[in-house]
């Protein structure tokens, strides 16, 4: 709801504050007084393209600022700036925002009707919310939305899935190259190592066998082996052990010193023997160990890490061989999902259908009320033909088609070019079926263009049925439809030092009588029509009351029952 309009240094008005009230607010004035400047004020605060021919002549800037009353109470303000250069800057609640900012805003808040770029109504994909409206839809459209929500978010998982599919498939090959290059090489838990000393041991294999030969014959064969030595040293402590048995332990040692004499020759003769020299055995070995440095830069440092690897690595690949089994359940739910949305989109196309043709010839009605009797109206739809047109509205869009003119074509609402005609359509779409939320501001520029009398004032009577649920501002030049408003300002131009003026003024009861006077007669007002403005406001006042009193005894009788 807009409580507060300010306005200074666009077009021909200098400085202007507003405050307006629920309810009807009515605008009158001269043509050119600047009454649909103020709509178009409201317009660029809610998006509205802007340029420095609307900068008043002789200023460097234009500035709008504005209150709102959000559903939830709080209030937004909103401001704009334009300058002489066409440069435009936007604030919402004092922090600089774009355009389209101030055009999300303004959807729950305000409604322009009587300039194309700005009616809501001229996008074709709103219409279909109209009809469900008028049918008593919402609970069918609230579950066609739930069940399509729930396979939209399955499909989407089922696509992220099958992404991960993808990767996971190309990671599973590179996992299994990984596992087949370290288990064709099955290295074993300290096999580097091992191998290290046999490359040590084979590339000194001719100084080993010189070594162990040497050793062998000192030990064992030579002339003067110790083992035959050793037999006579044995002998002689032997003698002395006689003489002293201090010698006694030593001598009993001799079968041990023997005896591992004994096993150091043949070790050394088997070692010896045992020696493969050949260059063979040892490239054989430099080969493995190549082998396993390569798996241990790879996957190591270290070979217990390469073998730490190998494991982990069967894990992964054995959790991705598993990972179809979810995918399997994702697809029964998608399909689930996608049964139960057709299900409900269904039975809602089922009700929408013969619900259009009522629609049409309502709006047809509403319509002929508004002096467009020979307007002609259709609800045409469009089917979805893959399950990629799907929406949460269900398996069709519909567009309003309509034909003001006997022998024309049903036409796109969107081409219909007369601004008064739209106006009233409009008026007549909003009092059928609105989806506008409570509070909303809906402003109706020409909407009289074209009518008169007692049409004039059928459609004041819906502006103020529909002022019941949402702020209506209506701009008008007849007095039938002026009379209806709950709060009328009056718009006059004048000429001040040379500049033009516009100057808005909030009318009393007497002024309101005067104004609409001027309305009926002109520049001459006479006694005569004096009161018949007066009767008019006082008709209108006393309808309003009646309308509100039987509203009441209704719903007060509907609360009994």
């Amino acid at each position: 709801m807009l409580r507060f309009l300010a306005i200074r240094h666009l077009a021909v008005i200098d400085q202007l504050e507003l405050e307006f009230d629920p309810g009807l607010t009515v605008l009158t004035g001269e043509t050119g007084a600047g009454k649909s400047i103020l709509a178009g004020a409201v317009g660029l605060l809610v998006g509205g393209r802007a340029s420095a021919d609307l900068v008043r002549t002789g200023e460097d800037t234009a500035a709008l600022e504005a209150i709102f009353e959000a559903t939830d109470g709080r209030e937004v303000i909103v401001r704009r700036e334009i300058t002489s250069q066409g440069r435009s800057r936007a604030y919402i609640d004092g922090a600089l925002a774009t355009s389209a900012a101030l055009r999300e805003l303004a959807g729950p808040l305000v409604d322009l009707h009587g300039q194309h770029e700005h009616q809501v109504l001229l996008d074709a994909t709103t219409h279909i919310d109209l009809l469900d409206e008028f049918a008593g839809l919402a609970g069918d459209v609230r579950r066609v939305t739930d069940a399509f929500a729930d396979w939209q978010r399955l499909r989407d998982e089922r696509e992220r899935l099958a992404t991960t599919q993808r990767e996971t498939a190309a990671r599973a090959e590179f996992i299994q190259f990984q596992l087949t290059e370290i288990l064709r090489a099955a290295p074993r838990q300290g096999e580097d190592g091992e191998l290290t000393a046999v490359r040590l041991v084979l590339a000194n294999a001719d100084k080993l066998q010189r070594l162990c030969g040497g050793a062998y014959q000192t030990l064992y064969e030579g002339d003067t082996a110790a083992l035959p030595a050793l037999g006579t040293v044995w002998r002689k402590v032997a003698d002395l052990a006689a003489i002293d048995e201090a010698f006694g332990p030593h001598l009993a040692a001799r079968d041990a010193v023997k005896s591992q004499l004994e096993d150091l020759a043949y070790f050394l003769r088997s070692y010896a023997a045992g020696i493969d020299a050949s260059p063979a055995r040892l490239q054989e070995v430099e080969d493995r160990l190549a082998v396993l440095e390569r798996l241990k830069k790879k996957y190591g440092p270290s070979l217990a890490d390469v073998l730490d690897c190998a494991d982990r690595l069967t894990r992964e690949l054995d959790d991705l061989e598993h990972a179809t089994e979810r995918t399997n359940t994702i697809d029964a739910a998608l399909e689930r999902a996608r049964r139960e949305y057709l299900r409900h989109a269904e039975s809602l196309s089922d009700r929408r259908h013969p619900a259009a043709e009522s629609f049409s010839r309502a709006l047809e009605h509403a319509l002929a009320d508004l002096a467009m009797s020979r307007t002609r109206c259709e609800v045409r739809f469009q089917r979805a033909e893959t399950d990629a047109q799907w929406t949460e509205r269900g398996l069709e869009a519909a567009e309003f088609y309509i034909s003001p003119n006997p022998g024309e074509d049903l036409r796109p609402l969107a081409r219909i070019a007369s601004g008064g005609e739209l106006s009233r359509i409009m008026l007549a779409l909003k009092t059928l079926a609105s989806t506008d939320a409570p509070g909303k501001t809906l402003i109706f520029d020409e909407v009289d263009a074209g009518i008169g009398g007692a049409v004039a004032d059928v459609v004041g009577l819906r502006l103020r049925r529909l002022a019941e649920r949402c702020q209506v501002l209506c701009i008008t030049h007849l007095p039938q439809i002026a009379a209806h408003g709950t709060t009328h300002y009056r718009i006059s131009k004048s000429v001040r030092g040379g500049r033009t003026v516009t100057e808005v003024v909030r009318l009393g009861q007497a002024e309101r009588e005067e104004e609409l006077a001027r309305m009926i007669g002109g520049s001459e007002v006479s006694t005569a029509v004096r009161a018949g403005a007066r009767e008019m406001l006082a008709a209108r006042s006393t309808g309003a009351k009646g309308e509100a009193k039987a509203k009441g005894e209704s719903e007060s009788r509907r609360r009994r029952t």
